[in-house]
């Protein structure tokens, strides 16, 4: 059931874009036009803005960004706006394109009427590309980050990589010390962690992974799949999806969109509704 509480933020989630060759048109169009229809308070992009870390691809994700609702947007990069075989760059400069184009700021924060939302830049440009990492510092900022938020407010973190695996048969290494992260953030009284990377969608609970501490309430893991791109996988192969997130003041609803080619459009296949700060509702 989607939250019906008045005072309900609304988030639109958007990720792996992907532009450049894999980048599919039609549905960028049909996402930009759902983005207007959900009229969200802000925009949520997981990373992959682009394929290859190209200017011209860049360039197309800013332009694309700038046709989105005009509210508060949160950007982080994926292991994609890295240069994957310009080695010197990728080595030496890795986001220099990303930050020139798209943000000079890597980790961002965003504060909107309701909600603290902490951006974090996962990717391993000298070691891990593909997997991802997060640095104590990045939970220490964390830390900083919520410190004086509102009480009441939601407590959101944002990186591209994932922090636990998708419940299904394909099999995705996690981050590397996924689980200190997971851990800081349940101290944190995180209530939801967004992010992209699986090109499939998973809404579920950090509880079903790290039982932790807190086994009381979990953290709300909300993955989106490719939301513009071909490079859908497992049970969104050759499918585009986005999240449209409602945070209530004791309720988060989540409604899944998938791109139908028959229509044109993005249509809800699913809603799951969580109770703010507890283990997900029966």
């Amino acid at each position: 059931m989607r939250s019906k509480e008045e005072d309900a933020i609304k988030l639109l989630h958007v990720s792996d874009l992907h532009f450049g060759p894999p980048y599919l048109d039609a549905v960028g169009e049909a996402a930009l036009r759902i983005a207007m229809v959900l009229n969200p308070d802000a925009v949520i992009i997981s990373g992959d803005l682009t394929q290859r870390a190209k200017r011209e691809q860049f360039v197309a994700a800013k332009e694309f960004m700038s046709r989105l609702p005009k509210v508060p947007q949160l950007v982080i990069p994926g292991n994609h706006d890295v240069p994957l075989y310009r080695v010197y760059e990728r080595l030496f400069n890795p986001l220099a394109l990303y930050q020139e184009i798209i943000s000079q700021d890597l980790n961002p924060v965003l504060k909107i009427r309701g909600a603290v939302i902490a951006g974090l830049d996962s990717t391993a440009p000298h070691s891990a590309i593909s997997n991802g990492r997060i640095h104590k510092w990045q939970l220490d900022a964390c830390t900083r980050a919520f410190l004086d938020a509102p009480v009441g407010s939601a407590r959101i973190v944002v990186a591209h990589h994932h922090f636990t695996p998708a419940p299904d048969y394909l099999k995705d290494s996690i981050m590397p010390k996924a689980k200190r992260a997971i851990e800081r953030f349940a101290d944190l009284n995180v209530d939801m962690i967004l992010g992209g990377h699986l090109h499939r969608a998973y809404i579920g609970n950090s509880l079903d992974f790290y039982p932790g501490l807190h086994r009381d309430r979990g953290i709300i893991i909300a993955q989106c799949g490719t939301t513009t791109s071909r490079r859908g996988r497992g049970r969104e192969r050759e499918k585009n999806s986005l999240n449209q997130i409602e945070i209530g003041k004791s309720s988060i609803a989540i409604t899944h969109y998938v791109y139908f080619h028959e229509s044109g459009v993005f249509e809800a296949v699913s809603q799951h509704s969580f109770r703010r700060g507890s283990v997900p509702t029966p």
